[in-house]
């Protein structure tokens, strides 16, 4: 049995969002375009389901080319996650049902990993949208994944919650789907989470902070790097060193999201590592969260807001469009590709603020 949550539901609000817009709504300007880069010839690999070399724009809303992304300055993760949802308005998770991956990289406190407050929060708003059944699975990258997600009690909320689990590295062969390497640098293709593939919405909730192991800064691109296996069963060749060896890992991370679209994206920023990270660096109370669709525009306003917390050259360095995450992302055709396609909601001044002052680094 479930408990009892909110009635509140996902409707059109209008006066709320009408209200949002007049308070804060702001569309970017125009910021530098991504150039081309080439790719190598790919190694043969396993043919797969999902398509990698013929990836179309994402439609970032209705009217045109423009992606939302919610920003709510907030250092309360529960209500920050209900203000943002309810700003954003997400669409396409009623009546279906949903992978919910985490940031379980370690089972360390946030931003080394998914805060857990956070996660039954936006269980509940899942649940209250009219969700269907919500798994939550995760594969570690410095950690034993198990361990990773008891210390974060993730099983003990699932239970409370009527939820299902899955530690990938304990999935058999089959439930892994080979992509291939066609048009990536990587050199056998990967081995991506099949239950994300099944699922009918995929949300993604991600942590602010940099990344010292080659990413540069880990927000909802490099989040997916969890949905793929370092090795599947009965397959000896290592996706993760093939990764993580490569000269070309910040663009591998952005083909690996060639492999699905999320429903939701919800980054925790209320702290944040602005060097070192993953699982351990300088912390800062950043004091905000975001919500969105598009991966490209969230992780840009995301590493806008880094740049504004002072962080290192490889994230501060250049234009934000010409980083390699984001520009191979746009190439892709993953999501908005300057900031002129992309506009920020607030509903408060405090919010609107910080939009302000981050609009100006993502022109830069």
């Amino acid at each position: 049995m479930q408990p009892n949550h909110s009635t509140r539901k996902y409707k059109r609000r209008r006066v709320l969002r009408l209200a949002a817009l007049a308070a804060g709504t702001s569309i970017l300007p125009a910021a530098c375009r991504t150039g081309n880069s080439t790719s190598p010839t790919p190694d043969a690999a396993v043919d797969a389901t999902v398509p990698t070399t013929t990836a179309t724009p994402i439609a970032q809303s209705p009217s045109g080319n423009v992606s939302k992304v919610v920003l709510v300055r907030t250092d309360d993760r529960v209500a920050g996650t209900q203000k943002a949802l309810d700003l954003l308005q997400p669409e396409g998770l009623s009546d279906r049902t949903i992978f919910l991956k985490p940031n379980y990289n370690t089972g360390d406190p946030a931003p080394a990993a998914t805060d857990t407050q956070l996660l039954e929060a936006l269980v509940q708003e899942l649940q209250t949208a009219g969700s269907q059944e919500i798994t939550i699975g995760d594969r570690s990258g410095m950690a034993n994944t198990r361990q990773a997600m008891e210390q974060k009690q993730v099983f003990q909320l699932a239970d409370r919650y009527g939820l299902e689990t899955i530690v990938f590295d304990e999935m058999d062969a089959d439930q892994w789907q080979y992509i291939s390497a066609e048009g990536t640098h990587w050199q056998k293709g990967f081995a991506f989470a099949r239950p994300i593939l099944d699922a009918g919405a995929i949300v993604n909730t991600c942590c602010l902070k940099t990344h010292r192991f080659g990413g540069h800064f880990t927000l909802s691109l490099k989040n997916s790097v969890g949905m793929v296996a370092k090795y599947v069963p009965g397959d000896s060749f290592n996706y993760m060193q093939d990764l993580h060896s490569s000269p070309h890992q910040r663009v591998m991370i952005a083909e690996i999201n060639q492999a699905y679209k999320p429903a939701l994206i919800l980054l925790d920023g209320v702290d944040a590592f602005v060097n070192g990270g993953p699982a351990s660096g300088k912390k800062v109370k950043a004091e905000v969260m975001l919500a969105g669709t598009d991966r490209v525009a969230v992780d840009a306003v995301a590493i806008a807001i880094l740049r504004s917390l002072g962080t290192t050259d490889a994230v501060s360095g250049g234009s934000i469009w010409q980083l390699e995450q984001i520009q191979r992302a746009v190439e892709l055709g993953l999501g908005a590709s300057s900031a002129e396609q992309i506009e920020l909601v607030t509903a408060d001044s405090a919010s609107q603020t910080l939009a302000d002052q981050i609009r100006q680094l993502l022109t830069i």
